[in-house]
């Protein structure tokens, strides 16, 4: 198992060269400062070499700054887009449904909702501004580089990768966690937080929740873009 700490020390030559970077982020849910601390810590170990950031969901919700965290990221993509992939997490899209009035906003309000308002100043999720939901629209749901499959919550393992539900993959726990089974790529995922705090590392998959919005650190797999397994991570808070 990758060196479990705070901080990750850039890797040496030998092992990744100049090799680009891939960089996975954890539930952030309203952790604006934490959002922020990490990015720089990100910044500092790439040291110069080419990155790609993945961020897997659940933005918005529970914590103090929703608004905050959404519009860094708006900014992070606008000025690399091909450098930043910004994946939908279930908050994100129970958002979604309750601005279009699909849902209820009571339930979406106890699951951390009413935070997100605070943090818009309304009381509606229809005064939530118009840009920042249709921005939410356009994001993917999961993200495959070859080595690894970046998701939210997990994928159904009795189903190929590219038959995937929707629902699956921004809501799955079980039978997911606990199936022991290869997919052909390492499962990078959020959605289920993790008690102590640490990245849970599974061989076939690797849970990056480490609740940050629970009073625990928010986490990134460093990853060399050629090998599966990551490096290490690294944390703020």
């Amino acid at each position: 198992m990758p060196e479990y700490g705070h901080h990750l020390s850039a890797p040496a030559a030998p092992d990744v060269g100049d090799a680009p970077l891939v960089y996975a982020i954890g539930d952030i849910h309203g952790s604006l400062q934490k959002l922020r601390d990490l990015m720089t810590a990100c910044e500092r170990h790439a040291d110069g070499r080419p990155a790609t950031f993945v961020f897997l969901g659940d933005y918005i919700d529970r914590g103090p700054d929703s608004r905050g965290v959404i519009e860094a990221l708006i900014d992070l993509k606008s000025r690399q887009p091909d450098r930043v992939i910004v994946l939908k997490g279930n908050h994100e899209a129970v958002a979604i449904e309750v601005f279009d009035g699909e849902t209820e906003a009571e339930f979406w309000l106890r699951e951390g909702g009413a935070a997100t308002l605070q943090s818009y100043g309304v009381g509606d999720a229809r005064d939530l501004p118009r840009e920042h939901i249709a921005w939410l629209r356009t994001l993917p749901l999961c993200h495959d580089d070859g080595q690894r499959f970046f998701v939210h919550a997990g994928i159904d393992p009795e189903k190929p990768l590219a038959a995937q539900s929707d629902h699956d993959l921004i809501w799955i726990r079980e039978p997911f966690l606990s199936d022991e089974r290869d997919y052909g790529r390492l499962i990078v995922h959020g959605h289920t937080p993790q008690t102590d705090g640490i990245p849970d590392f599974r061989g076939n998959r690797l849970n990056l929740d480490t609740g940050a919005v629970f009073g625990r650190p928010l986490t990134a797999a460093a990853f060399a873009s050629a090998q599966r397994n990551p490096l290490g991570y690294l944390q703020a808070g």
